[in-house]
């Protein structure tokens, strides 16, 4: 369940986890699923147990007194009926706990990844306090799940016992009469008691088999959220996987890469250039909440455009259509001509390479982080790729150099080297478009000089989307795009927008606050 849940996830959009915390994620793989493996490991094999126990026990019965059978039938349907009583109740409570619990696991750890803010602050005394409320929610629903599904257990053992009398009772009066001997009688009380012990026992197991239920609800419901669509014919090649290269000029002896179209059952093969265009893109994340709003701008290969403007502006959801992460609500995007929709995401996403301001590293070592830009790169490759990004000479002073091994998301790394390290990732993958999103944010101003040049040679010959609140790192942009609200309202280069003295001169000079 937990391989099916994971495979799922990974299907899933980048919607889904902006609108979901980890810890609530988190939860279907840890608390859901462990409520089904304790069903199926424990409650599941007591109950098919309880079964064939019962129904051996039944036969008997019937095979010796059919009429004292009867009010076995009668406890049977109390049984059920308090059963569907409580369980109903305690369902509904299950699957608040559940809910509780995730968040719960979600708030944990959200407060344990943001210790250093919580402390700095000092409010560790308000996280407490917010704990102990998620907590006591927490028990307290978890209380009254317990309580309906526990109180079934005295429940049915009374039956058992008033069952008990009264078969003894209605057996004596039948001996009395001569409808049965006193031995049937002894024999069928103690099958009663028989009876009764299985189904004692499966009733204990309630409360398992209801949390299991709840857990089970969420998963699937999990399973049921729609997966990433994609429609996109356009697949990326490259030409070295061909023996004849004669349908696209190459001159590169590893091959170059090549969308490849599919127009009445003939392939068609176009060159990637890494040509992108905005054509009139409005787009909402809320409906009725417009993020951008008749968007045109253009790349051409090999050109550096920079987009600048205050938070909320809409530059990282200009990124984020780029990358398909979401669709355009109105207007087109292509690229080298074809609408990215066309495009498959997979293939759309391998030929472009981005370094994001937040940095996430993985649990291994440098090398293997670096490598996850291109599984199939040569150590070679790696340790060019980070002198390109000038990581090579911290990477060699490290303990292991390579080898040494991050853990914590890079918690032993300084930022400024792990946004190195995230700068040599994509570097190592050589994209014709590069993404960077506040890539030198996190850098000193000693250590953005040393990678300015390594940074240029990673440009080169690419086309690069710069999103910038530093301005000293646009200044050589082949074009500026200001946005404000969801607009571009300036365009130019550096020294054409300084001369217009608009929006872009008073961010420069320092007359409007960029926030």
């Amino acid at each position: 369940m937990r391989i099916k849940v994971f495979e799922h996830v990974q299907n899933l959009p980048i919607s889904y986890f902006d609108t979901h915390t980890h810890g609530e994620i988190m939860s279907h793989f840890t608390n859901d699923a462990e409520t089904l493996r304790e069903m199926i490991s424990n409650s599941l094999p007591n109950l098919i147990s309880s079964a064939i126990s019962i129904t051996g026990v039944v036969v008997a019965m019937i095979l010796l007194s059919w009429q004292l059978f009867i009010l076995v039938i009668l406890q049977l349907g109390l049984i059920f009926l308090t059963i569907r009583v409580m369980g109903k109740r305690s369902a509904s409570y299950f699957i608040k706990q559940q809910r509780e619990l995730a968040a719960l696991n979600g708030y944990i750890e959200e407060m344990i990844e943001g210790q250093k803010v919580v402390k700095v602050f000092t409010h560790e005394k308000q996280v407490k306090e917010t704990f102990n409320e998620q907590s006591t929610n927490l028990f307290e629903v978890a209380f009254r799940a317990n309580m309906f599904s526990l109180i079934v257990i005295p429940i049915l053992g009374s039956f058992s016992y008033i069952h008990y009398a009264l078969t003894a009772g209605v057996g004596a009066v039948m001996a009395i009469r001569g409808m049965i001997d006193i031995g049937t009688i002894g024999a069928f009380l103690q099958y009663t008691r028989t009876f009764t012990r299985p189904i004692n026992m499966a009733s204990q197991q309630i409360n398992s088999i209801l949390s299991a239920l709840a857990g089970a609800e969420r998963i699937f419901a999990l399973l049921d959220e729609p997966v990433e669509v994609d429609e996109g014919d356009v697949t990326l090649v490259n030409v070295r996987d061909f023996e004849s290269d004669s349908f696209i000029e190459c001159d590169e002896p590893t091959g170059c890469w090549a969308w490849k179209l599919g127009e009445n059952g003939v392939p068609r093969y176009k060159k990637l250039l890494g040509d992108v265009r905005f054509e009139d893109v409005s787009f909402s994340y809320v409906p009725g909440v417009p993020v951008l709003k008749n968007v045109s701008l253009y790349a051409k290969p090999g050109q550096k455009i920079a987009l600048v403007g205050s938070t909320g502006a809409g530059k990282t959801t200009i990124v984020n259509l780029l990358t398909r992460f979401y669709d355009v609500n109105e207007g087109v995007i292509t690229y080298d001509g074809i609408d990215i929709r066309q495009i498959r995401k997979d293939d759309l996403r391998r030929s472009l390479s981005m370094v994001l301001q937040d940095v996430h590293l993985f649990t291994g070592t440098v090398m293997e982080n670096i490598r996850y830009g291109n599984l199939d790169a040569t150590d070679r490759q790696i340790e060019a790729a980070a002198d390109v990004a000038n990581a090579a000479f911290f990477i060699t002073h490290l303990p292991e150099g390579y080898q040494t091994v991050l853990i914590g998301d890079g918690a032993n790394l300084s930022q400024g080297q792990r946004q190195l390290l995230a700068i040599s990732r994509a570097a190592v993958k050589n994209p014709p478009v590069l993404i960077l999103d506040e890539a030198t944010s996190s850098i000193d101003t000693r250590t953005e000089a040393l990678i300015e040049k390594g940074m240029d040679k990673l440009m080169e010959e690419r086309t690069v989307f710069v999103i910038a609140h530093r301005l000293s790192t646009v200044r050589n942009a082949n074009a500026i795009l200001v946005m404000e609200h969801g607009e571009i309202i300036e365009r130019g280069d550096h020294e054409g927008l300084l001369a217009q003295k608009g929006r872009y001169y008073q961010l420069y000079t320092g007359m409007f606050e960029l926030n």
